[in-house]
Order: structure tokens, then sequence, then C-alpha cells
């Protein structure tokens, strides 16, 4: 499933999303994983939780590399529950316009490989033009 924390700048996603990770993390048979754009938040989480930062992936540009990274952490842990990703607007010059694509290529992955997303987007529901979401849950 892809859950959706979305709401504009300032609105509490990043601390929500630490607390829902910091949360899941405690019951999760499997691994976690959590995405963010630079070092910042490392302390935040659970020792547990995988954090990845993308400023050491700068090489990643678009959403069709940011896919392919995707897959390359799920193939080197079959374990994976949850994949956190942080303010996907702020990674791989990602935009509004990429969303609707972006978020259906996770829900097909999700499907396949059964793991959760939780994305944070720095936008409005309604400002998100074209995304279908059906199976997706809105967190706030």
């Amino acid at each position: 499933m892809v859950k959706l924390l979305i709401g504009h700048k300032g609105s509490g996603k990043t601390n929500k999303m630490l607390q829902i990770a910091n949360e899941n993390v405690e019951n999760a048979a499997g691994s976690i994983v959590f995405i963010n754009k630079n070092h910042r938040l490392m302390y935040e989480l659970s020792y547990r939780i995988r954090v990845i930062c993308m400023e050491d992936f700068e090489n990643i540009t678009n959403t069709d590399e940011y896919i392919g990274f995707l897959y390359g952490i799920i193939s080197s842990d079959h374990d994976i529950e949850t994949i956190f990703i942080d303010s996907i607007l702020k990674h791989a010059d990602v935009s509004m316009g990429d969303l609707p694509e972006f978020i259906n290529r996770l829900k097909v992955i999700s499907e396949i490989y059964d793991l959760d997303f939780v994305v944070s987007i720095s936008a409005e529901k309604e400002e998100m033009i074209g995304v279908d979401f059906d199976g997706c849950e809105i967190l706030n």
C-alpha cells in the first residue's frame, strides 16, 4: 500500500513520519528503510531503521533512476516491510508533474513485493493533479 502524508512545508509531515517509522520498527518482523534528502534526521530514528540519504546519490536525477534505485534497495533486502520517503519533491528533480506516474509505479512495486511505502509530499491534495488516490491511504 502507498500511504501519503500531504500538506505544505511546515505542516508537521516529517515529524509525523519519524513517529510512524519509530513506532513501526518496534513491531516489525522485517526491515524498515527511511529515505531522506540529507543526513539531518539520522539521529532521530531508531538505530534499527536503515537510513538512506539522497545527498550520497546525487547522480540519481529523474524518476526512472529513482525507481531503479528503489528496486536496488528492495533487491538487496527481501525482508523490507516499509520504505519511508520524506519530501519526495526534493529528491532527484521529482516535480508535481511526475507525481501521478511515480505514485502509480510505487503502487505496482508495493503489490509485487508486498511492502508499504509512506511518502511525504509538500502539496495539498487539490494541487496533485492527475494523481490516482485509489489504493492510497492519506495519513493526515
